[in-house]
């Protein structure tokens, strides 16, 4: 019988690349489903979710820039390191979630499939939405998807992988960079999730995850000026329209929350990487 001293782990953020405390210094405990302390995590403060919005648009451009087969080989990439972190998300998502085995083996094969199959949209969106569109004049005219820009996403607060996958993955594969407020009872498979995203060949602040309180972080960011969409799955009951108004003040994107919590094992479609890019129309004159 080992008479060894349990570690207990306190996990940082995930921001720029790299693990900060949070600034105020505040840490929460995670307890599994039974109520058994797991671990401590960082409670993350406005100035962290500020912290973020930089990293987020000081990386927007170079991956907003990078080609979308580029970014494809880059989700890739994520989704294999994810696969050799498999056994790690198994018992962090079994004890999260209460969750058998059995059960928690096949809810983190559907998270790597699910950001396997948004890493293969990435060079195909421009092809199913985009056009060239038949003008009377001598021109050439095309419409192409940008994306938006910086999108806060308050992540699903019960499937805290394959809900935070999906909700997260659509934001990058469309060009978008990401600042994500974690399941704040259930963080620990997005924690794990930055340590597989620092280990793989996303750049630093495409990326930011912040483990707290979405009460608490949501309304700063709904109201922050370089925040350009913000995505409500996980906005806590009774709280979605004061974030919309919030959001209104600098004209965000706004996807609103579900009525309840969506089955995440269902076709995700394409509705959520479009919610977040733009069409751009050019128009260029034949023959120059």
């Amino acid at each position: 019988m080992s008479d060894r001293l349990a570690v207990r782990k306190t996990y940082k953020l995930y921001v720029d690349g790299a693990f900060p405390r949070s600034e105020s210094g505040r840490t929460y405990e995670v307890h599994d489903a039974r109520g058994a302390f797991l671990a401590n995590a960082a409670l993350a403060s406005r100035k962290d979710a500020r912290d973020a919005v930089v990293a987020a648009r000081a990386a927007f451009g170079k991956w907003s820039r990078a080609t979308a087969y580029n970014r494809g080989q880059v989700l890739y990439r994520v989704a294999e390191v994810m696969e050799g972190r498999h056994a790690q998300f198994c018992e962090e998502v079994a004890a999260g979630e209460g969750l058998s085995a059995g059960r928690a083996r096949a809810v983190v094969d559907a998270a790597v499939d699910r950001w396997v199959w948004y890493a293969g949209w990435t060079d195909k969106l421009a092809a199913v939405l985009g056009s060239a569109n038949p003008v009377a004049g001598p021109f050439f005219d095309f419409s192409l998807p940008e994306p938006s820009g910086v999108v806060a996403v308050l992540a699903p607060q019960r499937s805290s992988l394959l809900g935070l996958v999906s909700v997260l993955a659509p934001v990058l594969a469309g060009g978008n960079t990401a600042v994500v407020v974690t399941s704040r009872e259930r963080p620990l498979p997005a924690v794990t999730l930055g340590e597989v995203l620092a280990t793989s060949d996303v750049p630093g602040g495409v990326v930011n995850l912040l483990t707290g309180d979405a009460g608490e972080i949501g309304p700063w960011l709904a109201e922050h000026d370089d925040v350009d969409a913000i995505d409500l799955t996980g906005a806590p009951a009774g709280r979605a329209l004061e974030l919309e108004r919030l959001a209104a003040g600098s004209i965000k994107r706004v996807l609103r929350p579900p009525a309840e919590e969506p089955d995440w094992t269902a076709d995700p479609g394409t509705g959520r990487m479009t919610r977040f890019l733009e069409t751009k129309t050019v128009w260029h004159p034949i023959g120059l």
